[in-house]
């Protein structure tokens, strides 16, 4: 290996071991990589900005924003406000929102279909008195698995179409990953919906428990002359048990008193630690006349307000909040919110609510002003667990909006304009007829995406003219040889999956593509099936909750834990091998 190789595999060891141990977000790992890259030489200064300006990088940002255009227009809406039922059988309702989250994440970004469509999920679980747990898994894998049919359906096909046009002067179509994204999305959407989320494994409390979706670890506080004062933690009780409230602490002068300190004497400005839903919660404030927070952050809620309400929101992987506390980021006095409580898949809060670092995958409990609930969670980049009727806001240009993107996907597909450049028209179509108000137009970009694809992209490249991915599609060619292709290419398909479930699927596409094209080069046959099976691979992250922002999303909501994803996934992910392998030597032949 020579000093560029080096260099280049030791980063990418480095970059996979930050992104696993996940202390730093991924956006800032890969852009501090390419820096480092830049400095010691494998990557020249004046290339070090090039995936910023990559077609790549373009089409992922503006399939964001079309993506917003469309729920905001209430296109979405109009096709889940009519078709979702509770009274459905949970087979059938996995069947119905499963197909709905795989034909939506085939046209619009898979994180976007699956945010929208998860408080839908949700509500219909709350009003069928089932657990989420049992089916927003199988919406997440099948909103993954809907992404895998169409170009712009998942960040993977977009940079893999991309690679190709680099490396082979001609870049993948529309629908060019139809014939073997789509099948292995729809056998594993019957999979999800017939047999796989009867894997998912139900606890004993899960309907009781998880019908309002989670309980909280929360602080009511006990306000100047309230007449609990001067009673005995143990005395509220009986109160407790008849609001369905568990009091697990006190809090005193921000110090935490460990154990339920029932023989403490409450004082005013004490803060009751307690497990509970938001209901049981509020009932249990109303009886003994608690304070949600402390006097002075109730008083400036209440202030110009015309009401409190209370908000449930999950903590993505990108939020303003994750990895930081709700003291850090100034929810209470730069959005008028009050962190009520946090729920965590099953674990206590050893600290104070408002001290403890969120993480992703959390449910928060906000109490904020009265219908001031959308912006605050779009402040926080968190999702709602209710519908917040943003979609149907401008409902006299739902079909329009549809019109405009069905005919930029049709121009694309057969060619009269580069993809790239139907969506952007779409885009400012949107934002003339104000589908997607101006001033919110980048609110929509995710960003540390945009940063990541823009890190990656030169790296990946520098990699490949270092003859760093050489050296490894010769290390893969070796340790197959005389194998047969089908092999070969189940070989190349199980190592990025492999990768997939434990980094970022973006990331695994860039390093894994232009290996499948080497090892094409080297077996001197068609790079296409190898690309189309790193494509495929690549967004097949069923085992953990790591391995796709889709399954981070889910964790909290749906009470899981780390090892609940593999039970379904596992079998999916064989399923999808199985089904594509075939489909990639009948329809791309070597």
């Amino acid at each position: 290996m020579n000093t560029d190789q080096i260099i280049l595999f030791t980063l990418f060891l480095v970059v996979f071991a930050l992104l696993l141990w996940g202390r730093w977000r991924y956006d800032i790992v890969a852009f501090g990589a390419l820096m480092v890259a830049v400095v010691l030489g494998p990557v020249e200064a004046e290339h070090a900005f090039d995936g910023f300006g990559h077609e790549a990088t373009l089409i992922v940002a503006l399939v964001l924003i079309v993506s917003a255009g469309l729920v905001r227009s209430g296109a979405v809406y109009l096709i889940t406000r009519t078709l979702v039922d509770s009274s459905r059988r949970l087979g059938g309702h996995i069947a119905l929102m499963g197909g709905i989250g795989g034909v939506l994440s085939a046209f619009m970004n898979n994180v976007a279909a699956l945010a929208l469509l998860m408080p839908v999920d949700i509500q219909t679980a709350r009003k069928a008195g089932r657990a989420p747990g049992l089916s927003l898994m199988p919406l997440s894998f099948a909103t993954i698995l809907g992404g895998m049919a169409t170009l712009i359906g998942t960040p993977p096909n977009i940079i893999i179409s991309a690679i190709r046009a680099d490396s082979l002067g001609e870049s993948y179509r529309m629908f060019d990953f139809a014939p073997v994204g789509g099948l292995a999305a729809i056998a594993g959407l019957a999979f999800v919906a017939l047999v796989g989320w009867r894997l998912i494994p139900v606890r004993e409390d899960a309907v009781v428990r998880r019908s309002d979706i989670a309980n909280y670890v929360a602080e009511l506080t006990l306000p100047e002359g309230n007449k609990q004062i001067g009673k005995r933690v143990g005395e509220l009780t009986e109160a407790a048990d008849k609001a369905d409230v568990v009091i697990i602490g006190l809090i005193r002068d921000g110090k935490r008193l460990y154990g339920n300190a029932r023989n403490n004497i409450l004082q005013a400005g004490d803060a009751l630690v307690l497990e509970a839903t938001p209901e049981a919660l509020d009932e249990f404030r109303s009886a003994l006349s608690l304070a949600f927070s402390d006097d002075r952050r109730e008083e400036l809620l209440q202030a110009d307000s015309e009401g409190l309400d209370i908000l449930e929101l999950v903590v993505s992987p990108d939020s303003r909040i994750a990895g930081k506390t709700a003291q850090a980021v100034g929810l209470s006095w730069r959005q008028r919110a009050v962190l009520l409580g946090i729920s965590r898949q099953g674990r206590r809060i050893q600290s104070q609510v408002r001290k403890t670092e969120v993480q992703p995958g959390d449910i928060l409990l906000l109490l904020v002003q009265k219908d001031t609930g959308g912006d605050v969670a779009d402040w926080l980049g968190c999702l709602t667990l209710a519908d917040r009727g943003l979609a149907v806001t401008q409902d006299t240009k739902t079909w329009a909006a549809i019109g405009l993107f069905a005919g930029a996907v049709l121009l694309a597909s057969i060619g009269v304009v580069d993809l790239a450049i139907a969506l952007g028209l779409v885009v400012i179509a949107y934002v003339l007829m104000r589908v997607i108000p101006l001033q919110e137009l980048y609110d929509h970009v995710e960003w540390p995406v945009v940063v990541l694809l823009g890190s990656m992209i030169p790296l990946g490249q520098a990699l490949e003219t270092s003859g760093g991915t050489s050296l490894i599609a010769d290390s893969l060619v070796w340790a197959t040889d005389g194998w047969p292709a089908w092999a070969i290419l189940t070989a190349l398909m199980v190592v990025t999956m492999s990768l997939s479930d434990v980094l970022n699927n973006t990331a695994t596409a860039i390093v894994a593509a232009p290996i499948g094209i080497q090892m094409a080069d080297r077996l001197d046959v068609s790079p296409d099936p190898f690309l189309m099976a790193v494509a495929v691979a690549a967004s097949s992250a069923f085992l953990t909750p790591i391995g796709h922002k889709n399954n981070t999303l889910i964790l909290g909501p749906g009470g899981y834990r780390f090892g609940d994803y593999w039970r379904m996934g596992l079998p999916l992910e064989i399923l999808v091998v199985a089904v594509s392998i075939p489909a990639i030597l009948v329809f791309w032949p070597l």
